[in-house]
């Protein structure tokens, strides 16, 4: 019959209200009093408190509706789950909060087949997008290969990396109703940085539209990403296509070519570089500033320790160097600077790699000393262990090493 017919259907309505408005107070207090409302839905869209907090950005509800037990991947009336919801807006602070708690980047919606990184790409948003292939990017170094990056295997995890390139591949690269992917979206929005970090990634840069139309901008079917990105009318978008390997000679159902697409949506400064004859020299691109390695890495020490309860410390020692209040629990594993969960994953979350540093791509630089950071481990609870951990640790720039309960005699000084 509905929730609107139950008992705690009034409690729900207030549940709802309060959750949109981002009122933590009034939610707690609610979900004190009947815990059960966590799982309350909406009579005729079935949105539940948690799809209306994360399409308004009020991360603080959002945790606090997960933890009182609501479904992380809830759907309403056409399919949406909550990640949806945020990649839709934008919001990535909510985005990383339902990760945390294990959603499921995979699911798509009922009418459109989109994933939440279909609305991540159509909206441009690039931190989702990093956030969302988290899961699918192994903490391991990249390398240039040709025109795309690869993985630098070694024996003992080469298997590994082709399982997890192969699952990424499928999750980049998945269509949408009428054959649309993530690619054909951004290139559609005209989005540098998000059509940069998919192509960076592995997407295919040849998937076409079908003939069946969907909701979402169409230029007939048979069309490239490099048609949307002429309809798009972003510059730095087609060469970077071009610069991939995408063709000019490549014909949709219409029988238009991507110039074409750019004469007739009124594009003339991408018509001399989409021409079939163009001798244009296109541009060299570095790999994508939001490629970060250590996310995966970080996100799964997250999910195993309790983030929203982290314990903070009276000994300065063992402090964390960002936020001067959590203990420190997780190091970098190249240089071996202990930093809290939430202040790395923070990090990882929000940080840019630079071409102009010296480090592989998609590492992020260490806040302490600046070397590149490409994965996080769990600190060692014994001593000894840790101090074997840290005697091994490759050098970095002249520091000294925070150890927990610091001993002058054996305390460990980074070689200049």
């Amino acid at each position: 019959m509905g929730n609107s017919l139950c008992p705690a259907a009034g409690g729900g309505e207030r549940l709802v209200s309060a959750a949109r408005d981002g009122n933590a107070t009034e939610v707690a207090a609610l979900l004190e009093r009947n815990p059960s409302l966590a799982r309350y839905s909406t009579f005729a869209a079935q949105n539940s408190p948690l799809h209306f907090a994360a399409a308004k950005g009020r991360t603080e509800v959002v945790e606090r509706l997960l933890a009182k037990g609501a479904d992380v991947n809830s759907r309403n009336y056409s399919g949406l789950t909550p990640l949806m919801q945020a990649c839709r807006h934008g919001h990535w602070e909510v985005v990383q909060t339902l990760l945390l708690f294990r959603c499921n980047v995979s699911k798509a919606a009922y009418f459109t087949g989109q994933t939440a990184l279909h609305f991540a790409a159509a909206g441009g948003h690039v931190q989702c997008i990093r956030l969302l292939v988290a899961d699918f990017v192994p903490s391991a170094v990249f390398s240039m290969s040709g025109k795309r990056l690869s993985y630098a295997k070694d024996s003992d995890c080469s298997s590994a990396v082709d399982v997890s390139q192969l699952a990424l591949s499928r999750f980049i690269s998945k269509a949408a109703d009428g054959g649309l992917t993530a690619l054909h979206m951004a290139a559609a929005k005209g989005d540098f940085a998000c059509v940069q970090l998919l192509l960076d990634l592995n997407a295919n840069l040849f998937a076409t539209t079908f003939h069946y139309c969907s909701n979402f901008k169409t230029i007939g079917a048979g069309s490239t990403p490099l048609h949307y990105a002429a309809f798009g009318g972003n510059l730095k978008c087609c060469q970077i296509l071009l610069s991939k390997g995408a063709g000019r000679l490549t014909l949709n159902c219409n029988g238009w070519l991507p110039v074409d697409v750019a004469r007739i949506w009124g594009r003339p400064h991408l018509v001399s570089l989409l021409l079939p004859s163009s001798k244009l020299k296109l541009p060299t691109f570095t790999p994508s500033n939001y490629l970060c390695l250590p996310l995966k890495s970080i996100i799964s020490i997250a999910r195993d320790c309790d983030l929203f309860t982290l314990s903070t410390s009276m000994d300065e020692s063992d402090l964390c160097a960002i936020c001067l209040d959590r203990t420190c629990s997780v190091a970098a594993e190249d240089c071996g600077h202990g930093l809290c969960v939430k202040c790395a994953l923070c990090l990882c979350s929000t940080t840019c790699s630079s071409p102009e540093m010296d480090m592989p791509p998609g590492a992020i630089p260490c806040p302490l000393c600046r070397n590149g950071i490409v994965s996080f481990v769990k600190m060692c609870n014994n001593r000894a262990e840790e101090l074997e951990l840290n005697h091994g640790l490759r050098s970095c720039s002249p520091c000294t090493m925070l150890l927990r309960n610091p001993d002058p005699e054996t305390s460990v000084t980074c070689a200049p």
